[in-house]
């Protein structure tokens, strides 16, 4: 059997804001972009299109991204030196949250922290 692969799709109010958002605060690139409609932005192997086609949908998203543990240490920091807010959670472990600008959530689960 072969390897899945998977993109998740955000919805946005407004695919340029939202792409300033993750390229200037989290570190990702833009990839590639469809008129104004449709855009993906990379960070290492996490790939995420953002769109703005399916306003009802806007910022419904939660996504979970995996850190190593070193990364997962200097995330808080990270974020704060970068302007960005976040919350700590819980979701079985815990987690870091950070509320992209249109609410969709990113929630970055802590590796050393065993589930439950």
């Amino acid at each position: 059997m072969g390897k899945w692969y998977a993109r998740p799709v955000l919805f946005v109010a407004d695919v340029q804001r939202t792409v300033d958002f993750y390229v200037g605060k989290l570190g990702f690139s833009e990839k590639w972009r469809f008129a104004d409609e449709v855009a993906q932005v990379d960070r290492d192997e996490c790939e995420i299109i953002v769109s703005s086609q399916r306003p009802p949908k806007t910022g419904m998203g939660m996504l979970f991204i995996e850190l190593t543990a070193e990364d997962f240490k200097v995330l808080p920091e990270t974020l704060t030196s970068r302007g960005v807010v976040f919350t700590r959670g819980h979701w079985g472990y815990p987690v870091v949250i950070v509320d992209d600008p249109d609410g969709n959530q990113l929630y970055f689960p802590d590796p050393e922290s065993p589930a439950g």
